[in-house]
């Protein structure tokens, strides 16, 4: 550490810093911090928390006021403990740099910590000699202040080339702010909305992809602002135009080598791969409560949208919750997609419920039954019940009653973090269910 606080001291020197901001997510998916001025720094440099409030953890969507049932309250203070690891200046905020953190109650990880509880289901997964390796494949929109209010700043259709041409100088300075922060954007290429972007990044470990998604959102919000844009990863902002997911990419590691594939027939998933994936199915009801946390989340989530409205699974097939990405010919598979994601999670809690689903999976040893090779939605009801294959939750109301029946993530949360996750989810639902579409988007536009 003493290494680690010589480069930082330095990096503030070189960058000529002022601020470092203290990170963290809240379980409404929030991006938060408090900035520390570097005059300050040394005693969290050795181990010291930026104060906030418990019942931070307690607030909706909507507005700063406590979820009723969270178990918090307005007394009580948690501390916010840097990771130094993932110090890095802001390309997009001269003068600032962030560093995100893990939440304490004196000197334990906090129960309600999001990050902490990822940390665990990481340890979990290493304990059964596993490593997950993963990362979030955005879809935004870029939109531009009209005098009846915000429009799509292109009217371009998916992958068509004049998009990237009419937005070029902000998607060339997201692109360079992300790699300045050592987070290589694979692709880039215009959706299916008008002004709305994929920018799928390079997998990491789990506790760096969810970290890497965190600084995706903030990176790309703020780059768009500089150019008189928003940028918006709401999952469904305009009803009749396509909506935005965080699709979660993910493989199975094992002594340093990629496991997804069956070292037999590695055009297929392994027996490991299998079992994780039939526990993702079996739990998927639930986990949408945690990876499309939104009411607005349901919106986006519809048989025939390529957004996977059934516990399905499949090679290649778009209309799966998860799909099996088909490798070049002669390639193995190398990862799993889970399409039931969305920007609005909280990524930590995403990915660590996912995480506890899968190891579930394994332990048990689920089957996912076979591979559905077309669209759910045209198998015959009879079929479908065969085969396991199930509708979704079509609202959030429906997510979270799983969620609460969900025993296996229940326990993986524990109880203080289910107890206040499941409060704010509830006041969200409770507060927007029957809310104008309108509305609800000009809630949630700047939320995420």
């Amino acid at each position: 550490m003493a290494e680690r606080r010589t480069e930082i001291q330095a990096a503030i020197r070189t960058h000529r810093l002022r601020y470092v901001r203290f990170v963290w997510c809240d379980n409404a998916g929030l991006i938060r911090a408090k900035a520390v001025h570097v005059a300050s720094l040394e005693d969290y440099l050795h181990g010291a928390g930026v104060g906030i409030a418990a019942a931070q953890q307690a607030l909706p969507v909507m507005y700063d006021a406590l979820a009723p049932g969270s178990g918090l309250t307005p007394a009580g203070e948690v501390h916010m403990r840097a990771d130094w690891d993932t110090f890095t200046p802001l390309p997009y905020a001269p003068g600032h740099a962030q560093v995100f953190t893990d939440i304490y109650e004196g000197d334990q990880p906090w129960a309600h910590c999001p990050r902490s509880f990822l940390r665990r289901m990481i340890a979990q997964a290493q304990r059964r000699g596993w490593q997950i390796m993963a990362a979030f494949e955005n879809e935004f929109y870029l939109l531009r202040p009209t005098s009846e209010g915000w429009a799509p700043a292109d009217g371009t259709v998916f992958a068509q080339t004049a998009a990237l041409d009419a937005l070029a100088p902000v998607l060339e300075e997201i692109t360079a702010a992300l790699e300045a922060q050592g987070i290589l954007p694979e692709m880039l290429y215009a959706e299916s909305g008008p002004g709305q972007f994929e920018m799928p990044i390079r997998y990491a470990d789990a506790l760096r992809a969810a970290d890497n998604q965190i600084a995706f959102r903030e990176t790309v919000r703020a780059v768009a602002r500089r150019h008189g844009l928003i940028a918006s990863f709401v999952p469904k902002i305009f009803p009749d135009k396509a909506g935005s997911g965080a699709h979660l990419h993910f493989s199975l590691w094992r002594g340093g080598r990629n496991r997804t594939g069956d070292p037999r027939r590695p055009e297929q998933l392994s027996a490991e791969a299998r079992a994780f994936v039939a526990g993702i199915l079996q739990h998927l009801p639930a986990l949408m409560a945690l990876t499309t946390p939104s009411p607005n989340s349901f919106k986006r989530i519809r048989p025939r949208f390529w957004s996977g409205a059934f516990t399905a699974w499949g090679y290649g097939n778009r209309e799966a919750a998860v799909r099996v990405p088909q490798p070049a010919a002669g390639r193995p598979v190398t990862h799993v997609e889970l399409k039931t994601v969305d920007p609005s999670c909280n990524p930590y809690l995403a990915l660590g419920a996912v995480i506890a689903a899968g190891l579930d999976g394994m332990e048990k040893g689920l089957d996912p039954g076979e591979p559905v090779a077309m669209d759910p939605a045209d198998l015959p009801e009879a079929e479908r019940a065969a085969r396991g294959v199930r509708p979704l939750p079509t609202t959030l109301g429906e997510a979270i009653a799983a969620l609460e029946q969900d025993q296996v993530l229940l326990q993986a949360l524990g109880p203080e973090l289910a107890r206040s996750y499941l409060a704010v989810r509830r006041a969200e639902w409770e507060a927007m269910k029957d809310l104008p579409h309108e509305e609800e988007v000009r809630i949630l536009l700047e939320r995420y």
